[in-house]
């Protein structure tokens, strides 16, 4: 008897007539994440002018796999792909592991033809037979919602509640919205980064974000009268809302304001039918992880996968190397129209 021959596996990258193809995988694949949505590829060219390379794998004229892939490319940083940059979420998704293996040898193949250093594969999957060196230091911070915001506050301790009507009491007031509140955030964002001494990102990125996911993206701001002084970011995606921004004004710190952010933004998210709050990436017992975790935010663990060019070493493209320490005290003392200035040229290489 013949054995049956598997049918070839075809790579080939995204088409503009795809996009619907590739968002249907996406939303039924069982490890997919919101930032494998195509929309992200518009969001990185327009924003950031970053070529793109979204690979999709075929069998049987069917898509069976997706590889968003984002290339870096500066003097100061290198060369290098990531998927997908910015954000905490990308990587391979498919059908199996063969067809993560052909996804990934056509990323080498760019890797190599571009003169890239390493690609980064931000995953949340061990996926052990990809057989690449892997980074887990960190951890996604996830709250499983109730139904109701009700039986959320009945669950937190008396400790917690105490802090969020604090700023209550203080008379400061909560606003969502999209595009209007743009500013408003964007204000408090750029402070908090150069307080970080972060380059900021610049404001159209947050433009492209709202205007491409209509449905999904939406500012939450804390004012003290007109002044805004706590601000978050969120996007949503099937049953999870997620919050990769979020920012306050240090004067302001000592009222918990971030605590009034964080509980009206997970009563929206239970008023919207999300299950589930990403509190995003985090350092196991840092400040922010203990933040997250006073939620009941459990850690998920994140594995980045690498693949590295001969000679390369892991990178280490972050706040915590000292390398970076004398940049970061010098940028904390610009002055903050300076830092708008120069930071969306500088953070538009840093992963």
């Amino acid at each position: 008897m013949e054995t049956r021959k598997e049918p070839e596996i075809r790579v080939t990258q995204l088409q503009h007539d795809q996009d619907g193809l590739w968002d249907q995988y996406v939303s039924e694949a069982p490890s997919s994440a919101l930032y494998h949505l195509s929309g992200w590829k518009r969001v990185i060219e327009n924003t950031f002018h970053h070529p793109t390379f979204y690979l999709c794998a075929w069998q049987e004229g069917r898509m069976v796999g997706v590889l968003p892939l984002v290339f870096l490319k500066s003097v100061l940083f290198g060369k290098f792909f990531v998927s997908i940059p910015f954000f905490n979420y990308g990587g391979l998704i498919a059908d199996n592991a063969s067809i993560r293996q052909v996804l990934l040898d056509e990323a080498m193949t760019l890797a190599r033809r571009e003169g890239a250093e390493h690609i980064e594969l931000r995953h949340t999957d061990p996926f052990a037979e990809l057989n690449l060196p892997v980074k887990t230091s960190k951890v996604m911070m996830i709250l499983d919602l109730p139904e109701t915001s009700e039986e959320l506050w009945k669950g937190f301790k008396s400790k917690l509640r105490s802090q969020i009507r604090r700023p209550e009491k203080e008379g400061f007031t909560v606003k969502f919205g999209q595009l209007d509140e743009l500013d408003s955030f964007y204000e408090v964002f750029a402070w908090k980064m150069r307080d970080l001494g972060t380059p900021v990102y610049a404001k159209r990125l947050f433009e492209h974000i709202l205007t491409e996911f209509p449905h999904a993206a939406y500012i939450c701001t804390v004012y003290a009268e007109e002044q805004a002084i706590a601000s978050g970011f969120v996007v949503g995606f099937q049953e999870m809302l997620q919050i990769p921004w979020a920012a306050t004004i240090r004067a302001y710190d000592r009222f918990g304001t971030n605590m009034m952010l964080y509980w009206n933004i997970l009563k929206f998210a239970c008023e919207q039918g999300y299950t589930r709050f990403d509190f995003g990436r985090s350092t196991p017992d840092e400040g922010t992880y203990r933040f997250k975790k006073q939620w009941g935010a459990q850690p998920v663990p994140c594995y980045w996968h690498y693949w590295l060019s001969e000679g390369s070493e892991l990178p280490e493209l972050n706040p915590h190397n000292p390398k970076y320490a004398f940049a970061i005290k010098t940028w904390q003392r610009l002055p903050l129209a300076i830092t708008k200035l120069l930071g969306p040229h500088i953070v538009k290489f840093l992963p």
